[in-house]
């Protein structure tokens, strides 16, 4: 049933009438996340400034039985911030405070919707950064990276974010506010912090995060290698890896996504190449230089046909706008695109890339390659035209490619999550009792099932009932009639 009229009144109480978001147009923005084929529309979106207004929130829900949603700047790939219809969400986008910056423990505590790049632009000066950098990190917030345990580039060597998050403010799904761990790297106990990291909101609203950030290495080196297949740069990154070398990134590029990424941000990568890595290499000085010139000999000998590094900091930052924008990027190949987010061996790499230049013929659709190769984290993007009824057809190919990472000994996401995206290939990676287990988890945190419900674990209405991705009717696409 719709929430009542009164349960936004009480909302309004709490937040201020300008803070309680009600009107369809209002409500609309938040249909979805980053992945825009899936689409339900919130009864209600309240925006609280504070952790006890989080709190209070969480209270009227539990009360009244009312599904809510956090969110925080929408990036999300893997519809984890999909509300549930005449639902609640929690938007935390105003809670962008760093609350604390501690040099000495070298912590950083912050609201949840504090934007990743700020945390390294508020210590850069005192010789510090926050090593996890998914690519949206200009915009994704802290409390999403924590939801998600987003990772990024420079993943490979320092780790994703629950090796950066020693402890936790949470608000539980019937609005006890508790604290996990603290500025300790380890404190002791049971690892609830660890379990909460990457739990995709499905545990409660996370809305302080204490932050490990670390200091800016002496020296960075940026080195761009281009190859004529995809094969030999998959061994390339293979042979470095083995050489004892441990990089802060490698990433690889395929042909359509270095066509992508040329016509948007004129990055200058080579012409003729079908893959590029780029190897970022950081820490004392004389091993940094040391380890380029062994990553150049390794490429060569794999066939690299040109291997650059960037001479300056605006040389490195137009590589990686490249590489980081290569999403984006698509938009001018392609009307529509469908990211996936699975994870492969090193050594399986050339193996998989050849099966899904495979899937792609046989599905007739073109799938361009772009993902930390270093961790082998893969992020295949389906090319497809919605207008021409290719939907179905991406999400089949995008779906065939996960079961090819789980053939070759990988697993379904490397740092997107789950979301409701994959919760029904879930079933795919873990056994009914490995699934029982992470229901017995969330029910011990929500025993309702209010807090992101229909989210991760899989079940009967999800994977049963629900007739698929959203569609836009064309009437929508007018503007001339609206879903309700």
């Amino acid at each position: 049933m719709p929430l009542a009229h009164t349960f936004a009144a009480e909302l309004r109480a709490v937040l201020g009438r300008e803070h309680v978001l009600t009107e369809p147009e209002q409500l609309r923005v938040y249909d979805c996340d980053g992945l825009t084929g899936w689409r339900a529309t919130p009864a209600v979106v309240a925006l609280p400034g504070a952790t006890g207004e989080v709190q209070a929130i969480v209270r009227l829900c539990a009360r009244e039985g009312v599904p809510f949603v956090a969110r925080g700047a929408g990036t999300g790939l893997s519809g984890g911030a999909l509300p549930v219809a005449d639902g609640v969400v929690i938007s935390l986008a105003r809670m962008k405070r760093i609350l604390e910056i501690d040099l000495a423990a070298q912590r950083v505590v912050v609201q949840a919707g504090v934007a990743n790049l700020d945390v390294t632009r508020a210590v850069a000066g005192d010789g510090f950064f926050y090593a996890p950098d998914p690519s949206s990190q200009q915009v994704c917030t802290i409390g999403g990276n924590v939801a998600e345990n987003s990772g990024g580039a420079h993943c490979l060597k320092n780790g994703f974010t629950v090796n950066h998050v020693t402890g936790l403010v949470v608000v539980l799904p019937d609005g006890e506010l508790v604290e996990l761990g603290g500025k300790a790297l380890d404190p002791d106990g049971i690892d609830l912090l660890g379990a909460f990291v990457g739990s995709e909101g499905t545990l409660g609203i996370a809305t302080e995060i204490t932050l490990r950030i670390l200091r800016t290495p002496e020296a960075v080196t940026t080195q761009l290698a281009a190859f004529r297949s995809t094969d030999e740069a998959g061994e390339a990154v293979s042979a470095i890896v083995s050489a004892g070398i441990l990089p802060a990134a490698i990433e690889m590029m395929d042909r359509l996504t270095i066509a992508a990424a040329e016509e948007a941000f004129h990055p200058a990568y080579p012409e003729g190449a079908e893959s590029v890595l780029l190897v970022e290499l950081d820490g004392v000085a004389v091993q940094v230089e040391e380890d380029a010139a062994l990553v150049e000999r390794i490429c060569r000998d794999r066939g690299a046909f040109e291997v650059r590094v960037a001479r300056d900091d605006a040389e490195r930052a137009l590589l990686w706008l490249g590489r980081k924008g290569a999403f984006a990027a698509m938009g001018r190949i392609s009307p529509d695109y469908y990211v996936q987010d699975g994870v492969v061996p090193r050594t399986k790499l050339p193996q998989v890339l050849r099966r899904i230049a495979a899937l792609s013929a046989e599905h007739g659709l073109r799938v361009g390659n772009v993902f930390h190769a270093g961790d082998g984290n893969l992020h295949p993007l389906v090319l497809y035209d919605a207008s021409r009824g290719e939907t179905d057809a991406a999400k089949a190919l995008a779906d065939e490619i996960l079961v090819a990472c789980l053939e070759a000994g990988g697993s379904l996401t490397g740092e997107h999550g789950v979301g409701v995206d994959k919760a029904c290939s879930m079933p795919k990676m873990f056994s009914e009792r490995d699934l029982a287990s992470f229901e017995r988890l969330r029910r011990a945190f929500d025993p309702d099932g209010l807090a992101n419900p229909g989210k991760v674990v899989p079940t009967p209405r999800l994977c049963g009932e629900v007739p698929g991705p959203y569609r836009m009717h064309p009437l929508e696409r007018m503007g001339v009639a609206e879903r309700l």
